[in-house]
């Protein structure tokens, strides 16, 4: 399938990932009114017409051209409320074609000196699979993103499809190149010879850069550490309300007793319970099929709980020290999603990067509708692009020389930074709650 697409032009390449980022952009629109919790309108193609409207017809369900025709019910649902799906079904297409020049042609997610003709041709098998990657995952965001805008919230039914998606595209995707055995759908890792010249690139993986070599992740230790994160994940999907009222008024007993009746309260439990079980199995048979499936696999799992665990961590913190909600769920099992698709160093440095992409925006969004609460998935997201475009920078060039140098130091130094936030934010608290009282 790759040599039968690599075969073609790079013009038809680049007409055929239009069109499907325009059905890309479709199925977003389709994914942002069907999955709305709270303000859910019929506007779409896929919906029931409003009573009195004239009957749907096929060309109301192509991309772009069927908002343009769907603008006749302005009447039932609002002046102009065909111009921001037509926008996101065009700012998709454009988006792709342009991050698929970005990565494939350009080679811009290697260093300058490799941007050559004969490594860019080793390169562009390797690139086109990763680019297949991140289109899929780049849809998935922006109808996460404008989910997140209109509800604040973040739907289960794409964050847990699209983790499932990551899993098995890291464990599936393994493409042959000229320099390297095998390749997984990983953002690259460039390695130098001693005098400087360029050696070879790789896919970073979760061994990047401090286990590189390690066998022992391929046996024994490596299955128990993928069974505990998969294990962990699908805990965390759980209904769980742990109440700190009946930990003090009623004892600990009673408060397990609590916590143990939410987990069952929803049917949803027998879903995950039946998504844990084939999930183990899984696990277990891509750990036997070999090392490339396998290291792809770990990987996207490593990436999962990086990028789930890190928001986590910041939401019970920061809901402890300023008692509320700081952060949605949403959020954690978006960046869960997003690290199985792109790794744990690359979910790290979108994490870092989001802040500088939510400024402009927030102020922009402030100005425009004066609302204060603004959810932060939609800032993840943009991160998570700037990780991607910025690439060569923010890892060749800083990210991984600063892994090296800090070694296991960094978890405990991560760990430091979180105990540091949930103290500036328990005195931020006081602080706010003593000026209010006055």
């Amino acid at each position: 399938m790759l040599s039968i697409w690599l075969g073609l032009t790079f013009e038809n390449r680049c007409v055929i990932v239009a069109v499907l980022g325009l059905f890309g952009g479709a199925l977003a629109n389709w994914m942002v009114y069907r999955f709305a919790y709270f303000n859910y309108r019929p506007i779409s193609p896929w919906g029931p017409r409003p009573e009195g409207a004239d009957p749907r017809t096929f060309w109301d369900r192509l991309p772009v051209i069927g908002w343009c025709l769907l603008s006749r019910e302005s009447k039932w649902h609002g002046v102009g409320f065909w111009i921001r799906p037509l926008l996101i079904e065009l700012g998709t297409a454009i988006s792709l074609v342009w991050l698929f020049q970005w990565e494939t042609r350009s080679g811009e997610l290697l260093p300058t000196e490799m941007r050559i003709s004969q490594v860019l041709t080793a390169f562009e098998p390797y690139s086109n699979t990763l680019f297949f990657a991140h289109a899929i995952l780049f849809v998935l965001m922006v109808a996460a993103t404008f989910i997140d805008f209109d509800e604040r919230i973040i739907p289960d039914m794409i964050t847990i499809p699209g983790t499932l998606l990551g899993l098995m595209l890291a464990a599936t995707l393994i493409t042959g190149t000229d320099n390297v055995s095998a390749t997984l759908p990983f953002m690259p890792t460039v390695s130098f010879v001693q005098n400087g010249e360029i050696a070879s690139f790789s896919a970073t993986t979760f061994d990047a850069p401090w286990f590189s070599g390690d066998q022992s992740w391929f046996g024994g230790r490596g299955l128990l550490w993928g069974l505990g994160i998969w294990s962990t994940w699908c805990f965390a999907l759980c209904d769980r309300r742990w109440s700190g009222a009946i930990l003090r008024r009623r004892g600990f007993r009673r408060a397990i007793k609590h916590f143990s009746n939410g987990l069952f309260h929803h049917r949803f439990w027998k879903f995950l319970f039946g998504l844990w079980m084939v999930g183990c199995g899984a696990v277990i048979a891509v750990w036997g099929m070999g090392e490339q499936h396998w290291h792809g696999l770990f990987t996207a799992l490593v990436g999962l709980a990086v990028g789930g665990g890190a928001i986590w961590s910041i939401r019970i913190v920061a809901t402890w020290a300023l008692r509320i909600e700081a952060m949605g769920f949403g959020d954690v099992t978006l960046m869960a999603m997003i690290g199985a698709f792109v790794g744990w160093q690359a979910v790290l440095i979108a994490f870092f990067l989001s802040p500088f992409a939510a400024i402009a925006v927030v102020l922009i969004r402030y100005l425009i509708t004066r609302d204060t609460q603004t959810p932060y998935g939609p800032y993840l997201c943009a991160g998570t692009m700037l990780t991607i475009v910025l690439w060569d920078s923010v890892y060749q060039d800083w990210l991984r020389s600063n892994l090296l140098f800090f070694g296991s130091t960094l978890l405990w130094l991560c760990i430091a930074m979180l105990g540091l936030m949930a103290f500036m934010l328990f005195v931020w608290r006081l602080i706010k709650t003593a000026l209010f009282q006055r």
